[in-house]
């Protein structure tokens, strides 16, 4: 094995697996990736995440461990909890939840009893499964009420909020979702719960790095609870993090541990306080403005090209398109683009009349691209390949998904990928 292999102690110890990083290195470098919920990480979140912190147990937390040995791990778990804090302007923070649904149970863990009624947008409209849908865990052992969007803004009409939560006084109110293309407002959402008797969440998984970059208000002031995922556009590793007042800190540490997990994975938390830091610097700023600038632009020349976009538009990373008027299902229109190496994924839109594993929308996002330094001025070209694609979907052009591949692949050659040897 020589010294330019990425990978060498992988490579000589299990070649098989070796051999499938690399290529998916190559597709994550070759590709346009437009999944609004993923992005590239930086070679210093990807070495935290590897390191010998990954050896070591720790049940507890910081100064209250259930296993010795914790003299570095406390400290590399406080510096993630104050980076936290700072960066966000909360109480507290809970940095050890393994992803974002089970750092969503914990919140019904610390404010709910099983039967109790809970509130979160519908799934179908742009909501999460844990916030409450029924073929979710929250779904059934908690009576999930939902609420949705306008059938003609594609806007929350937050009349329909205030007189659901003033019928069903819920336990928990969510706010935030997977599919959501515009502001939220946290203050009109903060008003309702206050009045309701309810505990705010806001889920801000996908926007935290927009937050925290100024590129969208803060829930700080009008939520009880922010659960948020480390990924998507923070961009650190697969983790999350539980925030609150002072007053529910108590409630939810108890709740992620020992109510839901048992010892932290400290190399993600190690990775999660690195790019806690990166969030942390002017730069990131930068580009949680660029995020929204490229996906604003991206928008505007997609409605050029004729596409029909939820709500019309966008005010942060995330585009929903509905591709009924072009006649080509999402899903055709997903695995088409995929070949033409544009990678999205199918998604329901408002109201949508077909399966959700047959939806009518393709959702798209600027992360990613925006992560590899494209900037407002490809947009156009963006569009172009989608447009494109999916006119090739339709009618069956193979040729042509793989002339796009090509233009693509040329493109990202000249933005090489943050993390990537290759």
């Amino acid at each position: 094995m020589n010294d330019t292999t990425p990978h060498p102690a992988l490579a000589a110890t299990d070649p098989e697996l070796a051999a499938l990083v690399g290529a998916e290195e190559q597709l994550q470098a070759e590709t346009l990736r437009l999944i609004p919920s993923e992005n590239y990480v930086s070679q210093a979140v990807l070495e935290a995440s590897g390191t010998v912190l990954q050896n070591k147990y720790s049940e507890g937390y910081p100064g209250r461990r259930y296993y010795e040995g914790q003299q570095n791990i406390d400290q590399v778990e406080t510096l993630a909890i104050e980076r936290a804090k700072a960066l966000f302007g909360v109480d507290h923070a809970n940095v050890q939840p393994y992803s974002g649904s089970p750092a969503n149970l914990a919140v019904y863990l610390a404010f709910a009893e099983p039967g109790d009624t809970v509130m979160g947008m519908a799934l179908p409209m742009g909501g999460h499964l844990t916030h409450g849908w029924g073929v979710s865990v929250t779904g059934k052992w908690f009576r999930g009420v939902q609420y949705g969007v306008r059938q003609d803004t594609g806007l929350i009409d937050f009349d329909q909020v205030r007189e659901l939560a003033l019928k069903e006084r819920p336990k928990v109110i969510f706010c935030g979702g997977t599919a959501l293309p515009r502001t939220i407002d946290f203050a009109a959402f903060g008003e309702i719960a206050r009045e309701a008797g309810a505990v705010l969440v806001a889920d801000v998984a996908h926007i935290a790095g927009l937050i925290v970059g100024g590129a969208h208000p803060s829930p700080v002031p009008h939520a009880d609870v922010i659960s948020t995922t480390t990924h998507k556009t923070l961009r650190g590793p697969r983790g999350a993090m539980l925030m609150s007042r002072e007053e529910h800190a108590k409630a939810l540490d108890k709740a992620v541990f020992p109510g839901l997990q048992g010892g932290p994975h400290n190399q993600t938390t190690a990775a999660i306080a690195v790019a806690l830091r990166e969030a942390a610097q002017p730069s990131f700023r930068d580009y949680a403005h660029a995020v929204v600038a490229n996906a604003r632009a991206l928008a505007e020349a997609l409605l050029a090209r004729g596409f029909d976009l939820v709500s019309g538009g966008t005010d942060n990373h995330l585009i929903l398109m509905d591709l009924t008027p072009k006649e080509v299902p999402g899903k055709i229109a997903a695995k088409a683009l995929d070949r033409a190496g544009i990678v999205v994924n199918y998604n329901t839109v408002p109201y949508d009349p077909r399966k959700p594993f047959d939806p009518s929308g393709v959702r798209i996002g600027t992360p990613s691209l925006t992560s590899r330094g494209l900037g407002t001025e490809q947009m156009a070209q963006v569009a172009d390949w989608i447009d494109r694609g999916v006119a090739a979907a339709g009618s069956g052009d193979e040729d042509a998904l793989l002339t796009i591949r090509a233009e693509v692949a040329d493109l990202m050659a000249s933005f090489p990928a943050p993390g990537l040897p290759v």
